[in-house]
């Protein structure tokens, strides 16, 4: 909370919430691979600055991984 306000969850939060609650495995661990490939595709990129885009696609893989682990899923 700030200032009594609650804070919104981003989007991502959101939607590992969602998949945790429905069990959907499947899901999460789809949505971290196609990060993955993302980071691996930004790290190489060299025509731009992509430490914006590899910060959020950090986080996004963070939160899916929070949501693997609270359903008992390894996630390597």
């Amino acid at each position: 909370m700030f200032f009594g306000i609650p804070q919104l969850s981003s989007p991502i939060e959101t939607l590992v919430s969602v998949y945790v609650r429905l069990k959907n495995r499947h899901a999460l661990e789809s949505m971290r691979e196609l990060r993955r490939q993302l980071l691996d595709k930004l790290k190489l990129a060299s025509s731009t600055n992509p430490r914006t885009a590899l910060k959020h696609v950090t986080d996004d893989l963070r939160v899916i991984e929070d949501g693997l682990e609270r359903l008992g899923t390894r996630t390597d």
